[in-house]
């Protein structure tokens, strides 16, 4: 039973401090897994979108919110997740494309897929910029990105697969 309201955006506000734990520099909700947040007299539901089936980062986010809103007051938290609509990554803001590239992964291209392979064909390196660059391997560290090497500055880099 809730016993103070806290508002939902409030709630929205303190979930930027909720990190994707495969790329720290961006929050669920610059990365648009956060959906939305329903409120209750009953508690707090948080919606999520994972950015794949099968995510293995979706235990530690969930954990993650849980123990950021209970520290703040905030409970009973259920984490609830949708997987309709599919994640895209239109969801993405400009500014997390941008941070993921000072990060040294390269963000998807466009907002929009198209063509795949030839999005994939042209990925400029997020170190010099350069679109001198081969495809090393389909998947990175994990199943969202793709491993890519420079042939200019030679540095190996991943992109974040457009989908």
């Amino acid at each position: 039973m809730v016993t103070e309201i806290h508002t939902k955006e409030e709630i929205l506000a303190l979930l930027q401090e909720i990190k994707d734990p495969e790329i720290p520099v961006l929050s669920i909700q610059d990365i648009g897994m956060l959906r939305d947040i329903h409120i209750t007299n009953n508690g707090y539901e948080v919606i999520l979108t994972p950015t794949y089936t099968g995510c293995p980062a979706m235990g530690i986010i969930e954990a993650d919110i849980k123990a950021l809103l209970e520290t703040k007051g905030i409970s009973p938290v259920k984490v609830s997740l949708t997987y309709s609509p599919a994640w895209t990554t239109d969801w993405m803001t400009e500014e997390a494309k941008l941070k993921m590239q000072r990060y040294g992964i390269a963000p998807p291209k466009h907002s929009s897929c198209g063509d795949l392979a030839t999005a994939e064909m042209h990925v400029a390196c997020p170190y010099c910029g350069s679109k001198h660059t081969e495809l090393i391997s389909r998947f990175g560290s994990t199943a969202c990105k793709s491993l890519y090497k420079c042939e200019d500055c030679k540095e190996p880099f991943e992109y974040f697969k457009c989908h």
